[in-house]
């Protein structure tokens, strides 16, 4: 466990008591030299407490590993995450243990819990390790933590925690001059009260001889030089845009920027009542959809998860308008002429392209290891379906599965679904070479601890210079390859090559920040910490205002397909401050509840998942109910309900933007009205 002279370098100032962000390439030992910063700061510092924050549920596992081995069990150790089922209070563990190591989230949690077992104050700890401090900007969990600990220092009421940021890539926050870049990192090093960003000065030769880069290559190909299959689709969305009568509809299909299009089409027609308007909406994002993936893999998958989506809607809604039976049958003339030409159409070249990558890295004795990263769950099933699918595969030893989130959107399908229990079987699948190739989300690009990794392609990715930098960070074998695949000409290479320009921004950008006179450079952090908690006030503010706007009475929930009543705003209720509940009991004549529960393979301390409930008028799905504690509940997504106020209909994203205050769930007074009903009745 000893350290290299880069690690050595970066962490005196930590072991100081400073606050500083390590700033080292992916695969140079962030983690090790932290867990070095702790062991340390438990032996030197009376009553030391130390808490690691991350943002991937499998960096829990991980990054215990890491600690426990310099710890070498000389202190208590635990780790949590939310997946972890019954267990003592966040508070009680804290405080009960030298280290802890958990989601960023549940520290956020138990901040602000009532519960004298679930909460802690900051200043229980003496050291936050933030891993990936990157993230500590906007209202991510990240800051929303390091705003409290701001708050308690311009109030000087409580001792602060030493604070330790790791990153291999702060970024440039969409800056695109010098300037903005540098405005970007002292942001960042402000929102982590940053001493100063640390990055190997003196030692710099043995770094760059022990984290060598992987040869990057840009594997181009030609777009389809026919594409009948994306050509009807496009005439079925003309059709579907004829019907809607708005010219002013710009037909740019198959772009992430139509997809923004029809969304704000669907949420405008909800809120005016126009109910088939927003039925064309949804159908044609599904269209857009099958072309982003057509685009991505096959025809195939593409024609696939448009069957899946009608099928669905045949089997749920049980109320039909006349745009869904338009469209329904719109389909059905169509599918068997769109089957013909996915089966008939030419390959896409992207794919003929991976196919060599693959060939060419996975042939012979090798035991090559290598991570295709892709943008949504849906394309890395489809991926994984075609590399199972292909003959000349087979000839080689790939042994390949997904790596994807959880999955828990409105679009998810049981097939892009993937629990954190999944996960970890996948990771450690692939650690001890039971299995060689990833077909991942984003959700690997992060903290994956794969030495042996040898290939790293990105296909066909349309995101920033973090997400570039984080990937290619996954290729750390000796001579490893990081293969860009895209077509020529397309957004994503334009966007790929930006990212590298970025990059070097971002190089440049932190070098100034390090050469700055270090009391100029700490008025600038203070100035702009500040200005940041006022700016937080005025908008807790706006947001408490906002949500006083109205009497919950006052506003009534209708469903988003069928607009038939559901109850109002004083009948909801929060849940663990997350899960909105309806506890009226007249509430159960509106909705169906399926017989199979929600499948989430993850044990809640106080909650688990029962059936799917649906609008009993129009089949609509609303969210599920849940049994809590010894009650059932139903919780409902916050996109399956419109609200009727006193100045109109609005539908809102978050449950947190709704215009008026939704109360606590309070168990017992439930219990109480509840036994109270009954003996009434």
């Amino acid at each position: 466990m000893e350290l290299r002279p880069y690690q050595w370098e970066v962490i005196m100032p930590a072991l100081e008591g400073r606050n500083i962000i390590i700033w080292l390439p992916t695969g140079a030992g962030k983690t090790r030299a932290a867990a070095y910063v702790a062991k340390r700061h438990l032996e030197t510092v009376d009553g030391a407490k130390v808490v690691v924050l991350v943002n991937r549920v499998h960096l829990v596992t991980q990054h215990c590993e890491e600690f426990s081995r310099m710890l070498d069990r000389r202190w208590a150790i635990t780790t949590l995450s939310g997946d972890m089922g019954p267990r003592a209070g966040f508070g009680h563990l804290a405080r009960s243990h030298d280290l802890l190591i958990c989601t960023a989230e549940l520290l956020q949690k138990a901040l602000t819990s009532e519960e004298e077992e679930e909460h802690v104050e900051l200043n229980v700890f003496s050291l936050l390790v933030v891993d990936e401090c990157h993230h500590t900007h906007k209202d991510t969990v990240y800051n929303i933590i390091l705003s409290q600990y701001l708050k308690h220092k311009f109030q000087r009421t409580k001792p602060l925690p030493q604070v330790l940021g790791l990153t291999a890539s702060p970024g440039t926050g969409r800056a695109s001059t010098l300037d903005g870049a540098i405005d970007h990192i002292l942001q960042l090093c402000a929102n982590l009260d940053t001493w100063r960003i640390m990055s190997p000065q003196n030692s710099r030769s043995q770094l760059q001889e022990h984290s060598r880069q992987p040869c990057k290559q840009y594997d181009l190909c030609h777009q389809r030089a026919q594409d009948p299959f994306g050509a009807k689709l496009k005439k079925l969305m003309d059709k579907i845009h004829r019907h809607l009568e708005m010219p002013e509809l710009r037909r740019d299909f198959g772009t992430q920027t139509y997809e923004q299009q029809v969304v704000e089409l669907s949420q405008a027609a909800a809120e005016a009542g126009l109910q088939e308007r927003r039925v064309y909406a949804l159908h044609l994002r599904r269209y857009n959809d099958a072309l982003l993936i057509h685009d991505t893999v096959r025809a195939v998958d593409a024609l696939a998860t448009l069957r899946d989506f009608y099928t669905r809607e045949r089997a749920t809604k049980t109320q039909i308008l006349q745009a869904e039976r338009w469209l329904l049958a719109l389909f059905d003339d169509h599918k068997n002429e769109l089957a013909r030409l996915a089966a008939d159409g030419p390959e896409n070249p992207k794919l003929e392209v991976l196919k060599e990558i693959l060939q060419k890295q996975f042939k012979g004795p090798k035991s090559p290891r290598g991570i295709i990263f892709t943008r949504t769950r849906q394309s890395a099933h489809s991926l994984l379906l075609w590399l199972q699918q292909q003959p000349s595969l087979q000839t080689v030893d790939i042994r390949a599965q997904l790596l994807i989130g959880a999955g828990n959107s409105s679009q998810s399908t049981p097939m892009t679904q993937m629990t954190q229990r999944d996960q970890q079987e996948v990771i450690q699948k692939f650690r001890t070479g039971a299995l060689n190739l990833l077909v991942a989300t984003s959700v690997a690009e992060e903290g994956l601890d794969i030495p042996q990794c040898n290939v790293v392609v990105r296909y066909g990715l349309l995101t920033n210079e973090i997400s570039m930098v984080q990937a290619r960070g996954r290729a750390r074998a000796s001579q490893s390859v990081y293969s860009f695949v895209a077509a020529q000409g397309s957004r994503e290479l334009r966007r790929e090559q930006t990212n590298e320009a970025l990059e070097s921004l971002m190089e440049q950008a932190v070098a100034a920040v390090q050469a700055m006179d270090q009391a100029e450079y700490q008025a600038k952090i203070q100035e702009l910490q500040r200005a940041a908690l006022v700016k937080r006030a005025a908008r807790a503010a706006q947001q408490k205002s906002r949500q006083q706007k109205f009497l919950a009475e006052q506003v009534q929930l209708l469903c988003i397909n069928c607009m038939v009543a559901m109850g109002y705003g004083s009948d909801l209720r929060k849940v663990e401050s997350a899960h909105h509940v309806n506890v009226n009991p007249n509430f159960k004549i509106y909705y169906n509840v399926s017989q199979e529960p929600v499948v989430i393979d993850r044990v809640f301390k106080d909650w688990r998942p029962g059936g799917v409930i649906r609008c009993r008028n129009c089949g609509e799905s609303w969210g599920m109910q849940i049994i809590y504690k010894s009650v059932k509940l139903p919780v409902l997504k916050v996109r399956s309900v419109l609200l009727e106020t006193p100045n109109g209909r609005i539908q809102v994203k978050k449950w947190s933007c709704v215009p008026f205050p939704v109360p606590d769930f309070d168990y017992t007074q439930y219990c109480t009205e509840s036994l109270t009903d009954l003996s009434l009745d």
